[in-house]
This record gives structure tokens, C-alpha cells and sequence, in this order.
């Protein structure tokens, strides 16, 4: 297989800037295509709080004007691995408190378009290598609707690199009115429902859906599900005329990030041969949390938004019920503000049971997943999921819906699959409360016999969630965007 020129687009990156998973594949996914010996460049915008986390200087490469805005390309690499970096530097639209998308308080800011406007245009120039870097990609790899722009402005010149888009979740689409979209100076063919208009307005990610050569989701299924009216977004119709062009690739996930074996984040490491060296784990989660000291408990976890994609108003509605259980429950997440009410006050009526932190902390998260018999994630749409898969490798086995990359990557503690030694996990029947209910508690049963529980355990901390197998299924479609490209 020939080795590639990439240039891997996103707004955020771990572990330098975060607010969801694509964050996890851009830290992630271009270092997997390094190892692989393909030339690849990551390039994100140069916010403020990225620029902070930076422990080394960047070198200034190119300066030049776009859209009336002074913009520099800074140059580093992506930490913790050798793949050169380079940083859009654009103080008046990025160097700013908050964080990529919205405000101090949680409120997009008024000018996003703009700026990932120029973002993408800044991409494009350095795609047609017009930025003094002496590279030009062979593949402009795109990631959601921040640089959905890029394959529709490439698509306007002649012997332009081959596009992939990968779409992280389709609800987010960067839809703006026709008043912006003249202030962006876009070409007015575009304006069109076959491209860029959307009811009225315009919308960044049918750039990436109608331009690009290639079209990628983070999971099989979910690749399949947003062709339908359910959870297309209004987008199926144009997802279902490219179907032969869309295809769904499983993310990774960091193993040397998720390693219960060497994780410095948690009380006790251990593998799958070591697993009753997890109860440390658990013992240190009950102590912080101040749950009451029980070893043999059933200890369930969640780590997550709020959200109602989350299915957190699912989980609050059983709460009672599970109470009555004997069981406990941990949850680290924010959002919703109703949401975190619920269950701080929850927390305070059930101490020793329900323990609550509000916020986020990556230390804790670790703990969570290495200190809980079972990991609760029951999404109403997940395209990928990655928690399900920590939690696998963490020997904790996940309670998850029926959806999108959680039914790829869970399998169901069904009769037969226990039988044959690769159940790693619960898949609840529907979305609903009362199927949460139902397979909590055949998972809590299941955990009485611990000779079955500790199968499941190892199957699932050696099922295979490395990103070579991602990056190489990556590779395969670059290949086919080429080909794409140069067909007539």
C-alpha cells in the first residue's frame, strides 16, 4: 500500500483542546497514520487556552491576510507523538476565553461562522500548498462541520487534493442565514439546496456531505442510521444519494492513555489475568465518593454529559427504583442544569448509595472506570462511543442501547454469546427507562455468579480497540478518494 501526503483538518485535538470525541480522533488517529509511515500534518485553530497548554514555542512559517483578518501559521507537533502541527493564528477571532465554540457562559459566539470560515480557507491554502511550506497533500482529511467548507472551496479547482469527510455527530451542522453567507463572500453557485442552502439558510456540513470524494462516520451502524429520518437530522436525503460514497469506520481509542495495566490515574493496576486486583479500584472509588465500604457491592458508574442524548433523564427517572436496590452508583458529568440538580439533590438523599460530581476530572474518570462492576452509557444516538470501550478494557462491563457505534462494539451477554466466550457486555432492547431498569438488574444478577462475571470480564479486556486497525480501514478510503479523484 503506496504512503500518503495527509493533512488531517479539525477544531479540537487532545490532549491539547476538548469538548467531545472528535477531540479523541484528532489526537489519536493522526499519530496511528504516522506509524503506518504516512506524512501527515494535523492543523487546527490556534485558540487561546491551546496556545497556554503548549509547553514548547511554536515556529512562525507563513503570514499573510484572509478576509481583511491577519493570520500566521505557527508550527509544532501534536505531543506526545512526532506529527508536525500547524496552528492558525488568528488573534481576533481565536485568542479568546472560552472554549472552541462558545463562551464563558456556554453561548456560541456570534461570529463562528467567520471564523471557521476562515479556518477552512486557510486549510485550502495550505492544501494547494500556497502557504511557503514546500508539501501539498495527496488527501485533505476533514472532521464535522467547523471544516465542512473545505472540500465545496477545493471542489472549485482543478487538480485539487482528494477529500475525506468524517462525520463525528451529524446533530451539529453549522447552519447560518443567507445575510451571513453573503458577508462570507461565498460563490454565489453555491447557493443552491443541491449544495450549500438549507431552507432558507446555509450550512457548513453540506459542504463536506455533497463535495467530498469520501464520506466517513465513526461507526458501521451509525453510518446506516443517519439515512433515515430517525436520526438523519434533515440530512438523510442527501446521505442516501451518496451512499455509495459513505462508509463507517469504528474509532480507536488511546491505549497508552486506557491502560488499566500502567494507568498512573488509578489505585491499583491490572489485566486480565490480575482481575481481582480491581477491587482496590473499587475500594478507592467508595472512599472518595464516601459510599459506604462494601467490597462485594454491585457498583454501577457513569461518565458523561448531561444530556438528553445521554439518556441522563432515562437513569434520573429509575433513580428511585435503583435505590432500592442493593447496589451503588457513581456519575462525573455537566451539562443540563436541571439535570445536575436532580442529581446533586439525589445525592444528598441517598449518601453512602449515590455519589454526584458535577464537572469534569480526567483523574476521576480513570477511577470510575477501573473501580465499577458495570458502566452505564444509555444513549438515545451515540455515532461512536468511547467510554464503552474504556470500559471494556477496564473490565467493567457496559450497559449500553441498541445504537449506532455502541451496538458495533458491545457484545450482548445473550445465553449463547456467554457460551461461547464473547459477551463483553449489556445491549438494552429499546431506549427507555424501564429497559434500563430491566437490564441493570440482569446485570446485577449475572454478577452473582462470579465465575460467569469474570469471563465476560476477560473477554472484554482483550477485545481489540486499537487505532492500527481504524488507521489502516482509514488508509483503504484514502486510497478510494483518490481513485475517485482521478476518474473522469
Amino acid at each position: 500500500m503506496p504512503n500518503y501526503r495527509i493533512l488531517f483538518c479539525a477544531s479540537e485535538a487532545y490532549p491539547l483542546i476538548k469538548t467531545g470525541g472528535l477531540a479523541d480522533v484528532a489526537g489519536s488517529l493522526p499519530h496511528a497514520l504516522h506509524k503506518l509511515k504516512h506524512d501527515v500534518r494535523l492543523v487546527l485553530p490556534a485558540y487561546q487556552s491551546l496556545m497556554v497548554s503548549l509547553k514548547t514555542r511554536p515556529t512562525l512559517r507563513y503570514q499573510t491576510r484572509v478576509n481583511d483578518y491577519p493570520v500566521a501559521i505557527l508550527q509544532t507537533t501534536l505531543p506526545g507523538t512526532r506529527v508536525p502541527m500547524w496552528l492558525v493564528d488568528c488573534p481576533p477571532l481565536f485568542d479568546r476565553p472560552g472554549n472552541p465554540y462558545h463562551d464563558e457562559q456556554g453561548v456560541p459566539w456570534e461570529d463562528n461562522a467567520q471564523r471557521f470560515a476562515l479556518f477552512s480557507q486557510v486549510i485550502v491554502q495550505l492544501a494547494n500548498n500556497q502557504c511557503g511550506m514546500d508539501w501539498q497533500p495527496q488527501v485533505v482529511h476533514c472532521n464535522d462541520w467547523q471544516t465542512g467548507l473545505v472540500p465545496a472551496l477545493l471542489n472549485e479547482q482543478e487538480q485539487a487534493p482528494a477529500t475525506v469527510f468524517t462525520v463525528h455527530n451529524l446533530a451539529y451542522q453549522g447552519v447560518f442565514d443567507r445575510a451571513t453567507f453573503e458577508q462570507l463572500k461565498l460563490s454565489e453557485h453555491l447557493w443552491h439546496h443541491d449544495r450549500l442552502e438549507y431552507y432558507g439558510g446555509f450550512s457548513f456540513i453540506k459542504g463536506g456531505l455533497v463535495f467530498a470524494d469520501r464520506i466517513s462516520t465513526v461507526s458501521p451502524t451509525y453510518a446506516m442510521e443517519i439515512q433515515t429520518p430517525a436520526f438523519g437530522h434533515g440530512m438523510q436525503g442527501i446521505l442516501q444519494g451518496r451512499a455509495a460514497y459513505l462508509s463507517g469506520i469504528i474509532n480507536g481509542i488511546d491505549e497508552r492513555t486506557w491502560n488499566p495495566g500502567t494507568d498512573k490515574l488509578i489505585a491499583q493496576t491490572y489485566n486480565w489475568q490480575q482481575i481481582k486486583k480491581k477491587l482496590v479500584n473499587k475500594q478507592a472509588l467508595q472512599q472518595h465518593f464516601k459510599l459506604d465500604q462494601q467490597d462485594d457491592v454491585f457498583v454501577m458508574g457513569v461518565v458523561s454529559r448531561l444530556a438528553e442524548q445521554k439518556g441522563i433523564d432515562l437513569l434520573i427517572d429509575i433513580l428511585p427504583q435503583l435505590m432500592d436496590m442493593p447496589l451503588q452508583l457513581v456519575i462525573l458529568g455537566s451539562g443540563d442544569k436541571d439535570s445536575e440538580r436532580a442529581l446533586q439533590d439525589a445525592a444528598e438523599k441517598f449518601q453512602g448509595k449515590l455519589g454526584v460530581h458535577v464537572g469534569y476530572d480526567e483523574s476521576l474518570a480513570h477511577l470510575i472506570e477501573a473501580g465499577i462492576d458495570v458502566f452505564l452509557m444509555p444513549s438515545r444516538f451515540e455515532p461512536c462511543g468511547l467510554n464503552q470501550m474504556y470500559s471494556q478494557r477496564y473490565g467493567s462491563l457496559p450497559v449500553v442501547t441498541p445504537v449506532g457505534g455502541l451496538s458495533d462494539t458491545v457484545m450482548d451477554a445473550s445465553e449463547q454469546n456467554i457460551k461461547e466466550s464473547i459477551a463483553t457486555g449489556f445491549v438494552m432492547p429499546e431506549v427507555s427507562d424501564m429497559a434500563l431498569l430491566k437490564t441493570i438488574e440482569q446485570a446485577r444478577q449475572l454478577y452473582r455468579e462470579q465465575a460467569v462475571w469474570q469471563v465476560l470480564q476477560r473477554s472484554a479486556m482483550q477485545a481489540n480497540f486499537s487505532w492500527a486497525n481504524s488507521a489502516e480501514a482509514y488508509v483503504a478510503l484514502y486510497t478510494l478518494a483518490l481513485r475517485d479523484r482521478l476518474l473522469p
